[in-house]
């Protein structure tokens, strides 16, 4: 039986993103850049470094309010050019 994301949401909950992309500065706006267009608000992305340092690990966790909203984030995020994959 496959259950999809929003029988398993009740919003408004707390949603993380996991947004891994090339390891350049602005990476971390870029991703806040389009997380407060979607949801504003006061975010303090934690960032990791992968092994090599060719890449960065951008955690950012946002208030969700509604299933679309979590949705457009992550086309949105995945949209962004440096970007490699968003968990």
């Amino acid at each position: 039986m496959k259950t999809n994301l929003k029988e398993l949401l009740e919003f408004p909950t707390p949603f993380t993103y996991k947004v891994m992309g090339l390891a350049k500065a602005e990476l971390v706006d870029l991703v806040v850049e389009v997380v407060q267009r979607h949801a504003p608000g006061d975010y303090s992305p934690q960032v990791k470094p992968s092994s090599k340092g060719n890449y960065h690990s951008v955690s950012i966790t946002i208030t969700a309010t509604h299933i679309e909203q979590v949705e457009t984030l992550y086309e949105e995020l995945g949209n962004i050019e440096i970007v490699r994959m968003v968990l």
